[in-house]
């Protein structure tokens, strides 16, 4: 069973920055996609960004909407995935959730197996 423990989520200013932490138990985390999903109230879970396993040699995925000013990242020493949010908007205000699935990256929500319980970001304007 693979558990994942997000935090780094808060209130910030239009155009600050934050850090997003998803730690990792339970399984060889090199082998795991780790993608990063958003939801706002009253809409649906979207897709923000995505990176493959260490092995599959693809690089990372970004929704339109972020890229440029998002980054994904993984620490294998840590077992842990970050999100660096810049130049941050009042739309980028929703529950940011962190995401595992075996070897490569999906942009559907339905394709991962493993969720961490999602963290609030709120930025205002």
């Amino acid at each position: 069973q693979v558990q994942l423990v997000e935090s780094g989520g808060g209130l910030v200013q239009a155009g600050d920055s934050l850090r997003l932490s998803c730690a990792v138990s339970g399984r060889t985390f090199s082998n795991y996609a780790m993608a990063w999903f958003r939801q706002a109230p009253g809409k649906e879970r979207e897709f923000v960004g995505a990176s493959s396993s260490s092995s599959s040699g693809r690089t990372p995925d970004y929704a339109d909407s972020v890229k440029g000013r998002f980054t994904i990242s993984r620490d294998t020493s840590q077992n842990t995935a970050y999100l660096q949010m810049n130049s941050l908007k009042a739309e980028d205000t929703a529950v940011y959730y962190c995401a595992a699935r075996l070897w490569v990256s999906n942009r559907t929500p339905s394709a991962y197996e493993y969720w961490g319980q999602g963290t609030q970001v709120t930025v205002s304007s």
